[in-house]
């Protein structure tokens, strides 16, 4: 029971302890992406290996004296594309295994656990370079990491390897050195912007709630990420969920609430298990509930799931649902700071927004401003997904540009693809071209190409993409995803998907794309929310910087991508055609003819264009012109 500062400190001076004993670390990647790949059957290797780990004593050879093993679930890694990931930390120094596979824990164990061996094959490999360290991947060496400089080092569970990576150093800071008042006030003087999407400065929403004459106060997380190609918050929360929930204590401490709800998406099942975890020990050790730390000071967190609504990511929409009602927006004013949850004032913020704060409050923000812009300070978490080489979660100073993350970080395009756009923002952001790689990625720069940051989801797409379906695809995802409450977005993003998908269809007519611009203009000028007024982005800015690609659907009736099925036209080669018949024979429309031995056609005019024919030719003679 941690009841005091002395305590605290105690508990820290122990934590170090028990860190250093370790002789060495197997630290496991349990993100959700190595999961995915096979990393708990990696864990479980270990675990059988080392018999009874985590916290075996094991005979090192040559050696007669006994050493301490750690067998460690971490949250993300970042290198997603190379998982299963594992890291073993001996002696001062890190290994980076990539694509571990149970048949290889035993071969780890021996040579790189017991032994001082390197394992070449399972190090990082790209173009003659080798790296052993984690921090000496150029995917890794070049980000900035703050909200992310615990993932991959800890275990993401123990409350004691957070305390003593230095967790709580900020609350004990802020409680007993700092007033409410300078709490906030710090943030404030920070520059910190909602990393949610919306970029509102973090202490000027503190400052509003610590204002307001209703003394009942909520202190809410908005963990309901559900921008396609995004995960940065659900990495966070159950990479390192202590760092979040710190973050929360020092809001609630700041505007004084006694009560904070973290609403996560269903969806994210490790986030949701991981938190509860975390809160279940806090409560069990005095750091959550009444008097923390011997103070006036009580905090207690509720976590809420969500039901996978993407309108419950906007403000009030969140808290409605909270509350047991439809996730539903409702209109401003009064708005979230004034009458949020249950009508209270509320600090609404989202995972990297309380991320950020210890280490504002423990550094100051004067030592933060050095990172990042003038305009938009620190770092920003993105979700680096699509035809990139590295794909992954990264964290970077705001400003860096495009360029150095798909090609520096990323390592570039897969197969050596042309770069073609980035969709930044998730389906309420915009496109992004060659254009503007060199444009700095923060929050007032990319308003004026038609984008947002939003919450950081960067998906790369090449030469071989078509940005007609792109658009139809978001354009799909948020009328899908409305609500529904008002008729611009209702019925206004509904025609604009029925246009879209004329036009792929290859049934556009000229004057669609005036009528699709109308509307998209009419739609985000006149929705209720933020959901409704974002949707025409990624249609606006792929009319601006392509279009020629929808007269060429539209005019032409031709998909230079060949992505649109309904403009596809099947052809074979004679060339390379040895008439097996194998197309003719699984094609279910008839329209392939010729003899035995000879090169076949394709009849147009019949051609369903499924797309059989070049699935079961073995000779690659079958092509879309």
């Amino acid at each position: 029971m941690i009841q005091d500062r002395n305590a605290l400190k105690q508990a820290r001076e122990n934590a170090e302890k028990v860190l250093d004993s370790y002789a060495c670390r197997i630290l496991v990647c349990s993100g959700t992406g190595c999961i995915a790949t096979g990393s708990e059957k990696i864990y479980e290797k270990f675990l059988e290996i080392t018999k009874d780990a985590p916290g075996v004593t094991l005979e090192f050879a040559p050696h007669d004296e006994k050493a301490h093993l750690g067998v460690k679930k971490t949250g993300c890694q970042g290198i997603c594309e190379l998982g299963p990931l594992v890291r073993i930390q001996k002696g001062g120094e890190t290994i980076q295994y990539t694509k571990v596979q149970p048949d290889d824990c035993r071969e780890i164990f021996e040579k790189s656990v017991l032994g001082d061996e390197i394992i070449e094959r399972l190090l990082y490999q790209k173009g003659g370079l080798h790296c052993k360290r984690p921090e000496d991947i150029p995917f890794i060496a070049k980000q900035t990491r703050i909200v992310l400089k615990n993932c991959g080092k800890y275990d993401a569970e123990s409350l004691e390897e957070y305390i003593a990576s230095g967790g709580f150093r900020a609350l004990e800071k802020a409680m007993f050195e700092m007033n409410p008042d300078q709490v906030i006030a710090e943030v404030d003087k920070s520059g910190l912007r909602g990393r949610g999407g919306g970029g509102f400065p973090a202490g000027r929403k503190w400052i509003q709630v610590a204002r307001q004459k209703e003394t009942t106060r909520y202190v809410v997380c908005n963990g309901d990420e559900g921008d396609p190609g995004a995960f940065m918050d659900g990495s966070v929360m159950e990479g390192d969920p202590y760092r979040m929930i710190e973050g929360m204590i020092l809001a609630a401490y700041a505007v004084r609430a006694q009560n904070g709800y973290i609403y996560v998406r269903a969806e994210y099942p490790n986030s949701v298990a991981r938190l509860r975890h975390a809160i279940g020990v806090l409560e069990e050790q005095g750091l959550l509930g009444d008097h923390i730390l011997g103070t006036d000071f009580s905090f207690r967190l509720h976590i809420n799931r969500g039901a996978g609504a993407f309108v419950c990511g906007e403000g009030s929409a969140l808290t409605a649902s909270i509350e047991g009602n439809r996730g539903m927006p409702r209109v401003k004013p009064p708005r979230t700071v004034e009458q949020g949850l249950w009508a209270k004032p509320t600090v609404l913020n989202n995972v990297e927004t309380y991320a950020n704060v210890p280490e504002i409050i423990l550094k100051g923000a004067d030592w933060y401003r050095t990172i990042g812009t003038e305009g938009s300070p620190g770092t920003k978490t993105f979700s680096l997904t699509g035809s990139i080489e590295n794909t992954g979660l990264i964290e970077v100073p705001m400003g860096t540009t495009l360029r150095e993350i798909i090609f520096d970080i990323g390592g570039g395009l897969k197969s050596g693809a042309k770069f073609k756009a980035v969709q930044i923002g998730g389906p309420s952001g915009g496109c992004l071209t060659e254009k503007h790689l060199d444009v700095p990625l923060d929050f007032d720069s990319v308003k004026k190409y038609g984008a947002i940051v939003g919450s950081g989801g960067l998906v790369v797409m090449d030469e071989n993409t078509c940005m007609v379906e792109v658009a139809r695809f978001f354009m799909s995802f948020t009328q899908r995803e409305s609500c529904g409450k008002c008729g611009p977005c209702r019925i206004g993003t509904k025609r604009m998907l029925e246009i879209l998908e004329k036009i792929v269809d290859g049934r556009g007519e000229p004057e669609d794309l005036e009528k699709l611009e109308h509307l998209a203009h009419f739609v985000k000028d006149r929705s209720l929310c933020g959901l409704g007024k974002s949707a025409p982005l990624p249609v606006l800015s792929t009319i601006e910087n392509f279009r020629d690609e929808y007269m060429e659907h539209i005019v032409e009736k031709k998909c230079a991508a060949h992505v649109c099925k309904a403009m596809r036209v099947y052809a074979i080669d004679p060339e390379k055609c040895k008439g097996c018949t194998k197309c003719a024979r699984n094609c279910p429309a008839g329209a392939i003819t010729g003899n035995r031995k000879e090169p076949h056609v394709i009849d147009a005019s019949k051609c369903i264009k499924c797309g059989a024919c070049m699935d079961n030719c073995a000779f690659g003679a079958v092509y879309v012109e």
